[in-house]
């Protein structure tokens, strides 16, 4: 665990200078690394030099950018810009089933959009500041002898290099784990819902919808994992686990929907706790809990005829499928 108010004061003795009077601009996911990151530019810069830049990619959580942009206008954000850019990613996506092969089309579009939206803006020069943590850099292959794991729309990207190469690069947090970002948000004074929040992938459902990536098939799974969520919260099960999530998988199943036969899609859970994020074991659910949950969820998704969950732990397998 780093040393939280050291690592504040060297941040706000460093940061001010290096930016002088220039633009900075955050992609802010919502997510715990991002958001604690706002704060933190926000606390540290004049915030009229700080630019929040949401992506609503179509590939959130649901009620995610509404949720978002009202955490982010409470944090003091002067120059908050909301993005409808779904079009976009699922165009970009479309066709595609490799895991990695999204995760670059997720990561070349971010690059596409974040270059028109920031000359719209006028500030294309922008200083790039990232949430990026310690697990992204090292499962990306870019920490001495370490392989590539998968790939992070954060790490090695042409923008991030050129970014990198011109001095305008800024990732305070690529040396902290999770639960040095956490306590620097509990010190940073964020409500600790958002605190606490389960880790969500920069590419967002992309890499939790098996195969090609859909509309339709984002919506499904965003109606799964929320009833999924919303259950661990009401069972006061949510903070005893390190991440949790809905994964839609590219197998049907025969089942019985309204008396008749139905053929839908198989989902499987997924539940970790962990320390750092680089292993994982998997979250003892009482049974009946998930039998509840796994009915809840066939009930109300039309879509959706069969519930598993995934007892692999890391390794051998990721936190994430893909």
């Amino acid at each position: 665990m780093i040393d939280i108010e050291k690592f504040i004061e060297e941040v706000q003795s460093s940061l001010p200078e290096k930016v002088g009077d220039n633009p900075v601009l955050l992609l802010i996911s919502g997510g715990v690394d991002s958001t604690v990151l706002g704060a933190l530019l926000l606390k540290t810069l004049d915030p009229r030099l700080v630019h929040l830049m949401y992506m609503d990619t179509g590939l959130m959580r649901k009620n995610e950018t509404n949720n978002v942009k009202a955490l982010l206008s409470k944090l003091g954000s002067v120059n908050l810009h909301i993005i409808n850019c779904e079009e976009d990613f699922l165009s970009a996506l479309a066709g595609i089933e490799d895991p990695e092969a999204k995760r670059r089309a997720v990561g070349d579009t971010f690059i596409k959009v974040q270059e028109r939206e920031t000359a719209k803006l006028g500030i294309p020069d922008a200083f790039l500041t990232q949430g990026t943590i310690a697990p992204d850099v090292i499962e990306s292959g870019n920490e001495g002898n370490a392989s590539l794991i998968k790939s992070h729309h954060n790490v090695g990207t042409p923008l991030v290099q050129a970014k990198k190469q011109a001095g305008k690069l800024i990732e305070p947090f690529d040396k902290l784990f999770k639960t040095d970002v956490r306590a620097l948000g509990a010190a940073l004074g964020l409500p600790e819902d958002t605190v606490k929040r389960h880790p969500f992938p920069g590419p967002g459902l992309a890499v939790r919808i098996l195969g090609e990536v859909t509309r339709e098939k984002c919506d499904i799974l965003r109606e799964a994992d929320a009833i999924y969520i919303d259950e661990l919260k009401k069972r006061n099960l949510y903070n005893e686990i390190w991440q949790a999530f809905a994964v839609l998988t590219n197998l049907r199943s025969v089942g019985i929907s309204g008396g008749k036969r139905s053929y839908g899609r198989v989902l499987a859970l997924r539940a970790i706790t962990s320390s750092d994020a680089m292993t994982a074991e998997v979250y003892p659910f009482n049974l009946k809990d998930l039998f509840e949950i796994s009915a809840l969820i066939t009930t109300n998704v039309k879509d959706i005829s069969r519930v598993t969950y995934d007892i692999s732990s890391k390794p051998p397998a990721t936190i994430e499928w893909e």
